[in-house]
């Protein structure tokens, strides 16, 4: 059936207000405040019409009226108007994300914070996982004690401090060597493919086989379980919001976050570029409560994945403003990465 004019209005003044006040929304408040010229009786078919279609629902037949998740899907694609940030959450975003010498780790946390911030809102970040990362440089630098510093660079991040054991009467040199060596082996493959290097091939490399074991063992660490790329931030935000007075629907939201596994099998898509992923409850997602919504970014740039990056709130989440925080963010990220290429490009020349 397709929706009138008035019943579209009618239905985006019901969420809008609901989204604003979590009060359930009558036919007396929408003639008083946005319908001056339609009688209350009018509204209260459009209404009554709206719900045996599915998208309005009533707890108290006497009272008023909240969206149900088909009403969120609707008015997220046909009706919502295009959220704008003030001048002082766009400076905080400018200023977060002026510092040029992030890694990935420490970006993936200031995001998720400034996307909590901003939306009031829990927010989600999960890294590029490690697996896929391609090892550009290895270095093994000499520290003494039967020491030695390993320097990865990856195709995503630096580690700068990881410290192997080597064989105490290894000289210099001998370090030296087999850095070559390993290095030679691995540069230009990607970590995953590093990990299954059996044990067995590690005969081969006579007096550095201690060294190469240690090295195989720092990247194996270094390629995280994927719940250890899941940042979450700004938990305690759910609890101001009226639906989370129910001792189930924070049970139901806490079962979530408490499992990262499940937060991010949740939150990562296959979107491109800043492509906008919106979930409504449990009828588009089993793993999510059905009082619950999410909505994620994944975030690339120069070819290179900067992270999935969500917000997870009541299913009467303010979607224009957390849209636009993620597009805004988004575009920071853009920019902060197209200005590392940049400088990079003319370190280069």
């Amino acid at each position: 059936m397709k929706m009138s004019d008035r019943k579209k209005k009618i239905l985006q003044i019901v969420v809008d207000e609901y989204i604003n006040t979590a009060v359930p929304v009558s036919s007396k408040s929408i003639t008083e405040k946005h319908l001056n010229d339609v009688s209350s009786a009018t509204v209260r078919n459009e209404l009554a019409s709206l719900e045996e279609l599915g998208y309005l629902t009533q707890f108290h037949t006497s009272g008023g009226r909240v969206p149900s998740p088909q009403a969120y899907r609707f008015y997220i694609e046909e009706l919502m108007e295009k959220g704008s940030l003030s001048e002082k959450d766009l400076d905080y975003i400018e200023k977060s994300f002026q510092s040029r010498s992030y890694d990935v780790e420490h970006l993936i946390k200031n995001v998720s914070k400034v996307i909590s911030d901003l939306t009031d809102y829990t927010s989600v970040a999960i890294s590029p996982h490690a697996d896929a990362e391609t090892l550009k440089s290895l270095a093994l630098l000499p520290c003494g004690d039967g020491k030695a510093l390993l320097v990865i660079m990856t195709s995503e991040r630096i580690l700068r401090d990881s410290f192997i054991d080597i064989p105490e009467n290894m000289t210099d040199e001998d370090l030296e060597g087999a850095s070559k060596i390993i290095s030679k082996l691995f540069e230009g493959k990607e970590l995953a493919a590093i990990r299954e290097v059996e044990e067995s091939v590690l005969a081969d490399f006579g007096q550095y086989r201690q060294v190469m074991s240690e090295v195989i063992a720092a990247l194996k660490e270094y390629s995280r379980p994927r719940d250890e790329d899941v940042v979450l931030t700004g938990a305690e935000k759910i609890f101001k919001h009226p639906e989370y007075e129910d001792i189930e629907n924070v049970k139901n939201f806490l079962s979530v976050i408490s499992s990262k596994d499940r937060l991010a099998d949740i939150i990562e898509g296959e979107n491109n570029e800043i492509q906008i992923n919106v979930k409504i409850g449990s009828c588009e997602d089993k793993d999510m409560p059905s009082d619950c919504s999410v909505v994620t970014a994944t975030y690339l740039a120069g070819g290179k994945n900067l992270g999935t990056y969500g917000v997870i709130g009541p299913i009467r989440m303010d979607y224009p403003k957390v849209i636009t925080v993620l597009e805004n963010v988004g575009k920071a990220l853009e920019e902060l990465a197209n200005s590392k290429k940049g400088k990079k490009d003319k370190d280069d020349e």
